[in-house]
């Protein structure tokens, strides 16, 4: 009886060793932030708590998205299964619906008896995949991402059907929006978590610097709108074509008497997006503070990751929901004890995101999972990895390999390609230029590959590989 207890111990005891080894896994996604903060080069957005981040991780300068549009871009990258034209189309986009019967990338984690919480926005819908995903109900704050601590903005609200002003700076703390109680609440439970003492996933989810600009005022007090950089090709690309559409979704908020062409404008709303990236800068510092405090950080995998890129005024363009450089390229870092902190050029796909952090935490990878594991970018930054990566959005489909970019519309019926070493701007589509003629066949060949390869998702219940 004595041998069966203390065979019975010995077991309970490894049993808890190896849950307390297993990593846990911090999960941290940026709506609408494009990779032009301070560790990425950014010249003036003012961001020293990701820069510091990124000093102890890998940075990916080359990492892109699967959909330039909330809902699509998040599904696909929970699910780790490239979009077809079917599926992952638009922000409306549900992954249970699309993709039903795939595991998601926190569901995975929950089976291998992970904690799994969700804080703010993940998923675009909070009930997408919910059951199966998180351990407890998603969680938002009550207040929309357009509450308003303005009265000005208030009274917009109530006298139009317009969503209200595009911007406001109100001198209030940081949690009166509700990315400030996103922030508390993830900090809250790092403290909870921390005492159960089971490994976690935890997915917390800022939602600016997605519009309208709504940030406290002491951040946007670190900008002069007046020394504002604004863009200097605010024009379409030469020999674009018509099927090339830039976002109109600013139109939908009350722009007071600011003409859209003019310099103010501009500078107006480039201020309001740099406010509002400095902003969620600090609610992602004070995270990372409190997981350092815990004397967590050294077994956490903390992931920094933004769902698409956006225009600020580029091509006159204003948004996403195109296949251009600035719509289809993320912020990505990630950094894991042990790993080397660095920066890579490597070509990675936010699908890709979901079979890496199961390599590193050693859970096995359903079968649906189309993504590719880049754990070996993280021993070596100059690690071959994709040829291209693919990108699409409404009728335009995207490839883009070291140097170039290309986009076919509509089957064929007309296409664009941008050199990027010789036009990195996106200013002229050479697609129809004799001397890019290999270049377009080439670009086109490996487009097909990637469509064949998409169409071809095992969407069935998934088995672990």
């Amino acid at each position: 009886m004595r041998t069966l207890l203390f065979v019975l111990a010995v077991l309970a005891g490894r049993s808890s060793v190896m849950a307390e080894e297993r990593p846990n896994i911090l999960f941290i996604a940026i709506d609408d932030m494009r990779p032009e903060i301070g560790c990425y080069g950014g010249p003036q957005v003012q961001t020293p708590h990701l820069d510091a981040f990124a000093a102890e991780g890998m940075r990916f300068d080359r990492a892109y998205c699967q959909v330039p549009v909330c809902g699509a871009s998040r599904a696909s990258l929970m699910t780790g299964i490239l979009p077809t034209e079917d599926r992952f189309r638009n922000y409306t986009t549900r992954a249970d619906n699309d993709a039903a019967g795939a595991a998601t990338l926190p569901e995975t984690f929950k089976n291998a008896g992970y904690t799994t919480v969700s804080n703010g926005k993940i998923f675009h819908n909070p009930k997408d995949s919910a059951g199966q995903s998180w351990s407890a109900p998603a969680w938002r704050p009550s207040g929309k991402s357009l509450a308003s601590h303005d009265p000005a903005t208030t009274a917009k609200l109530s006298a139009s059907k317009q969503r209200g002003r595009i911007y406001e700076s109100p001198d209030v703390a940081d949690n009166a929006y509700p990315d400030g109680l996103v922030a508390e609440k993830s900090i809250k439970d790092l403290r909870r978590l921390k005492q159960a003492g089971k490994p976690f996933f935890l997915a917390c989810g800022f939602v600016r610097p997605h519009m309208p600009f709504y940030a406290p005022k002491k951040y946007w007090d670190r900008y002069q709108r007046d020394q504002v950089d604004i863009a200097d090709n605010r024009y379409r690309p030469a020999g674009a074509p018509k099927a090339l559409q830039g976002s109109q979704e600013f139109r939908s908020y009350h722009l007071a008497d600011f003409d859209v062409n003019s310099d103010d404008f501009h500078r107006m709303m480039r201020h309001g997006y740099m406010a509002s990236v400095s902003y969620v800068d600090k609610l992602v510092g004070d995270v990372l503070a409190e997981l350092e405090r815990l004397e967590l950080a050294d077994n956490t995998i903390v992931v920094v990751w933004g769902d698409h890129g956006w225009h600020l005024g580029e091509h006159d363009f204003w948004g996403k929901h195109n296949t251009m450089h600035l719509a289809t390229r993320v912020p990505l870092i990630v950094r894991a004890s042990g790993r080397k902190a660095g920066a890579t050029q490597a070509l990675v796909e936010t699908i890709d995101i979901f079979p890496t952090l199961c390599s590193l935490a050693d859970i096995a990878v359903p079968t649906t999972v189309q993504g590719r594991c880049f754990s070996a970018i993280l021993e070596n930054p100059k690690q071959p990895f994709r040829e291209v990566v693919y990108s699409r959005i409404r009728s335009g489909d995207t490839v883009i390999d070291d140097r170039f970019s290309y986009t076919e519309y509509d089957g064929g019926k007309s296409e664009m390609l941008y050199d990027l070493k010789k036009d990195p701007a996106e200013n002229r589509n050479v697609a129809g230029e004799p001397e890019y003629a290999d270049v377009v066949t080439k670009m086109n060949r490996m487009l097909k590959e990637r469509q064949s390869e998409a169409a071809n998702a095992k969407l069935k219940r998934p088995k672990v590989k």
